[in-house]
């Protein structure tokens, strides 16, 4: 056990690294950040901040010296700082957890060969390839194997036609092309296991994206109970047998035929979870210090129902900030800002986050303070009603 009072160091200082400091701090632990940024969003909360490359081991190692554990934010962290800050305190998750993680076709083939169900892919390493996959499947979803998130190094292919521009646009880098799928809608669950194993998930979130970026979450999911205990078990699943240390994101796809498939995997807190700070006995951000100290995980229970919404730098027009006091008239209404500088288009700033007495009413209200600024958060997908409830 690292008890409160102990050093933990975070690999990113972006907003998710912000959040767990901020949790970290309210329970006594010191917190040391490495990020290429010495401004970035998590070093105002933080006691220290080692401004380096994220494939910088001697920075690592750095680090790691003046602290009793390590964790991460981003999982684009190079494997060999890892095991350099291992070589001074635990990495939570570690190495091999990371290896497997952080490149989409490796992450892929270890779903694939443990049993967890997933739509069809293929690997892509040319032109060449990716044509031959969008023969096979018709539209198809291309991403890049490394790096890349709302929507960045993502794209949709139609046809075998535009491959080569497609392959280009992705830097002509090792890719895999995923089936376009029929869905109803977007899930997570989010797993916390200690090195002990004892082990702890969140109810299931259920999110909506615009323009392949997560505009809305809410927890609980207003899902069938079977779907949500079928995605519960995944998470589970997926965790024991990869040994985490930590937490872990499964994004999943719910088809319209109402089968269950993992998108991706993130060994980190989630966007889909803030809401997990307004709805749950204990926030993600809180879990994970538990979780990496080797402490009692915390109660994840819903208090009540709750929802967030994302906030996009185009909101801030002309430089101008937004009438945030416009969205706060709903008094259940809480802004959340990241302390990013230099807004701009597609970049999360922050949130909102509601609570209500069901999952449709806090959504319906984090979306009205959405909406009262000038953001466009999407239609409801009604497709899902057909596998929810409003219970």
């Amino acid at each position: 056990m690292i008890a409160p009072g102990a050093t933990i160091g975070i690999l990113g200082g972006g907003q998710l690294g912000r959040m767990t400091a901020l949790a970290a701090r309210s329970m006594g632990y010191r917190i040391h950040v490495l990020d290429p940024d010495p401004e970035c969003s998590a070093s105002p909360v933080s006691d220290r901040c080692v401004a380096a490359r994220f494939d910088d081991a001697d920075a690592a190692r750095e680090l790691a010296r003046h602290c009793d554990v390590i964790t991460l934010e981003i999982e684009q962290i190079a494997t060999s700082v890892l095991e350099a800050a291992g070589g001074y305190a635990p990495t939570r998750p570690n190495a091999r957890v990371i290896g497997v993680l952080q490149d989409r076709a490796r992450q892929k083939a270890w779903l694939k060969q443990h049993g967890f169900p997933i739509g069809p892919y293929r690997d892509v390493n040319s032109a060449n390839d990716l044509a031959n996959a969008v023969r096979s499947f018709g539209h198809s979803f291309v991403k890049s194997c490394r790096g890349g998130y709302d929507g960045r190094s993502q794209m949709r292919v139609s046809d075998a036609a535009t491959a080569s521009e497609g392959w280009r646009a992705l830097g002509e880098r090792p890719a895999i092309a995923e089936q376009a799928l029929g869905l109803a809608g977007e899930l997570s669950v989010m797993v916390a296991r200690r090195p002990s194993g004892d082990m702890t998930v969140f109810p299931a979130a259920l999110n909506h994206h615009e323009r392949q970026i997560l505009a809305w979450s809410v927890i609980p999911a207003p899902l069938d109970r079977a779907i949500v205990s079928d995605a519960t078990e995944i998470g589970k699943g997926i965790a024991e047998q990869i040994e985490l240390e930590g937490l872990l994101a499964v994004e999943l796809f719910l088809t319209s035929s109402g089968d269950l498939l993992v998108n991706e995997l993130a060994p980190r807190p989630h966007n889909s979870f803030h809401a997990s700070e307004r709805a749950c006995v204990t926030s993600q951000f809180e879990q994970l210090t538990r979780a990496i100290c080797d402490l009692p995980l915390g109660d994840v229970s819903v208090v009540r129902p709750a929802a967030i919404v994302n906030l996009f730098g185009d909101l801030w027009r002309d430089g101008k900030e937004p009438a945030f006091a416009d969205a706060l008239v709903d008094p259940v209404v809480r802004l959340h800002l990241y302390g990013k500088p230099g807004p701009r288009p597609g970049r999360k700033m922050g949130h909102f986050s509601a609570i209500g007495g069901s999952a449709f009413d806090a959504l319906a209200a984090a979306r009205a303070a959405a909406k009262r600024i000038g953001a466009n958060t999407g239609e409801f997908p009604e497709a899902l009603r057909t596998f929810g409830t409003k219970a």
